[in-house]
């Protein structure tokens, strides 16, 4: 199956250091060859960048771990393709324009015989991801005429991902640059560094960080991956059908589904 990579953070961050391993499991040290993606939220822009080449052989993941892009909301994902060509329609992460935002989404899973109804957003690709994404979006659009409360936004989202494990396997990131909204169906790790900072060490590669060195006493920054990337940190798991909605670094709700 796919990787995710997230951040939540309260000032803007590069993640060059958690992108790096994630990078390396995409051929490398792990089997996601089938393409990559990774989107920025800058200030209201979001920046994309998308290969369908394995992203431990890709130019452009090195000019990312070159050239840190501080952002305050990033996604990311390595794909091990099984629904859809390799190709970069078919390449996460995901966007769309909602309600004047720019909407980013990943998902990491295989939803089986999904056949979602139309509607105003359409997969331009034909993998399962974007039309889950697609069916999402349209289910907030047939509710609300204008943007909600992230309540009630929350009450869609998670009607949506009831659905969607019913089916198979869903785990996702979702954001629209002000918030990143996580949905755990079998498999998502966490960790939020906060002051006392201290040293990391990646697992896929010989790369360390003091972030003791590059943060402030006021920093908060969460960091959400299918599977954790460094071994000396303690990451959180998250339980199956568990959600969390973050912003500025810290989980501001929480909850888990019933059963499906």
């Amino acid at each position: 199956m796919c990787e995710l990579l997230g951040m939540s953070a309260n000032v803007p961050t590069d993640i060059v250091f958690s992108f790096t391993g994630l990078m390396q499991r995409g051929g490398k040290t792990g089997p996601h060859r089938d393409g990559w993606g990774v989107g920025f939220y800058v200030g209201k822009g979001l920046q994309i960048f998308q290969d369908s080449a394995p992203s431990s052989d890709s130019e452009i993941a090195r000019l990312i771990q070159g050239y840190p892009i501080k952002s305050t909301n990033v996604i990311a994902h390595i794909r091990q393709a099984n629904v859809g060509e390799v190709n970069l329609a078919n390449t996460h992460p995901f966007t769309r324009e909602v309600w004047g935002k720019r909407w980013c989404f990943a998902h990491n899973g295989q939803l089986k015989d999904f056949s979602p109804e139309p509607g105003f957003y359409q997969a331009v690709g034909n993998t399962d991801s974007e039309r889950a994404f697609c069916d999402m979006l349209n289910r907030l659009r047939q509710q609300f005429t204008q943007e909600p409360s992230v309540q009630q936004m929350l009450e869609v989202l998670l009607a949506a991902c009831a659905d969607y494990v019913a089916l198979g396997v869903f785990n996702c990131l979702l954001s629209n640059g002000e918030w990143l909204f996580s949905f755990c169906s079998t498999k998502l790790a966490y960790i939020t560094r906060r002051a006392p900072f201290g040293p990391a060490t990646l697992k896929d590669a010989d790369v360390s960080v003091d972030f003791a060195s590059q943060t402030t006493a006021n920093d908060v920054v969460s960091v959400f991956a299918t599977d954790p990337l460094t071994h000396n940190e303690q990451w959180h798991m998250y339980a199956p059908l568990e959600w969390r909605l973050w912003q500025a670094g810290e989980c501001v709700a929480e909850g888990q589904l019933s059963n499906a």
